[in-house]
């Protein structure tokens, strides 16, 4: 039913006639659609999205355009391709349709999370996960909705990040609360408290736990089943933290009760670490493991580590490359974006010219030239 839809209203008009084919879908989410395509261009397998109503108002307007630029800034091995966007209306007036095409991956984070894997494969996903997040912290990016969802793996072990249309940009005065999948939410943002970077470094520990133990590792229900579910497990945080807090969100965190925490070595077992760790070498892995999880999963953010500290861990000490942790920093941001009130009709302007750019360099007609030049 959802393939068939899909199928259906991929009109790509003149310029796309024929150019994407074998339509199959992989699946729908909040953001849009998702299949696979041959691009009988380039004769590459692609994955192709269909943002869903990105006019519906100018929140969803807003997060298209945002995902546009950002997507047409990064350049890193671990974070995914956008290789065209297009419409298959042909004015402005009539644009109502937004396709991204990108690079197609093999599975996500969660199928592969199903699967039995040695310390070694995760420890590498878990490296280029923080090199891709690296890459955005140098921009003052900060990507706010990792989830397993939201991460791409290949068949090779490449992994890549996905999805930016809730990224923001550091320093932003407006940080809206309600971003990262409840799961993933760090403390800060569950509290309302206002966030920087190393919001994401929680998310990567929240992930990480979950490839060890196989199961997501705070469930909430709702924002307080989530603080409890954390405290429960990690302890009441300090008196320091709380000073933090606006009155009636310390108020409310008081009135906890107050939890010791669970210790790192009853949350992770040895039994839950892949089976491959019965050498001395996999028994350091996992005290390496633990320790990287216990600097990543803390709740006050100015005691959490920084990308960089993390990368620097003894855990990630067989695959650390100057190059892939320090590649080039993405193009300039235009950090004004995350504060612009446009009306609707606005955004809707800026996103036709962003998709008009994208057609000119990488749609058929330009590729076309191309190949009569060779």
């Amino acid at each position: 039913m959802v393939n068939s839809f899909l199928i259906n209203t991929m009109d790509f008009g003149d310029v796309y006639s024929g150019r994407y084919v074998s339509l199959s879908c992989l699946g729908v989410g909040a953001q849009g659609i998702v299949c696979t395509a041959l691009d009988n261009v380039t004769q590459q397998h692609v994955a192709i999205k269909k943002l869903s109503r990105p006019f519906q108002n100018v929140i969803h307007a807003k997060r298209a355009y945002r995902e546009l630029k950002l997507m047409k800034l990064v350049n890193h091995p671990n974070i995914i391709r956008l290789l065209n966007a297009f419409t298959p209306q042909k004015t402005l007036e009539d644009f109502q349709d937004v396709y991204l095409v990108m690079e197609l991956m093999d599975a996500d984070l969660c199928q592969v999370i199903k699967m039995e894997l040695d310390q070694e494969r995760m420890s590498y996903l878990l490296y280029q996960m923080l090199c891709g997040i690296k890459h955005l912290h140098s921009a003052g990016i900060i990507h706010r909705d990792l989830k397993p969802s939201n991460i791409a793996v290949s068949t090779s072990c490449c992994l890549k990040i996905l999805d930016f249309g809730l990224a923001r940009t550091a320093g932003t005065s407006t940080m809206t609360p309600y971003v990262v999948t409840r799961y993933y939410r760090a403390p800060e943002v569950v509290l309302e408290m206002g966030y920087k970077e190393n919001v994401d470094i929680w998310s990567v520990g929240c992930i990480m736990a979950e490839m060890i133990i196989g199961e997501v590792l705070f469930p909430g229900t709702d924002h307080i089943d989530q603080w409890n579910k954390i405290i429960e497990q990690l302890g009441t945080p300090s008196q320091d933290f709380m000073m933090r807090l606006q009155p009636f969100t310390r108020n409310f965190v008081e009135n906890r009760p107050e939890y010791p925490g669970v210790s790192f070595e009853r949350l992770f077992p040895d039994e839950k670490f892949p089976s491959d760790n019965n050498t001395e070498d996999g028994c350091q892995k996992i005290l390496q493991a633990r320790d990287l999880l216990s600097k990543m999963l803390v709740i006050d953010p100015e005691r959490r580590i920084s990308v960089d500290e993390a990368l620097k861990h003894p855990y990630f000490g067989t695959w650390y490359d100057e190059k892939e942790v320090n590649a080039p920093a993405p193009g300039m941001y235009d950090h004004s974006v995350d504060e612009c009130e446009n009306t609707l009709e606005k955004w809707k302007e800026l996103i036709y010219k962003e998709v008009m750019e994208y057609d000119a360099i990488n749609g058929t007609k330009s590729l076309d030239l191309n190949s009569n030049r060779t």
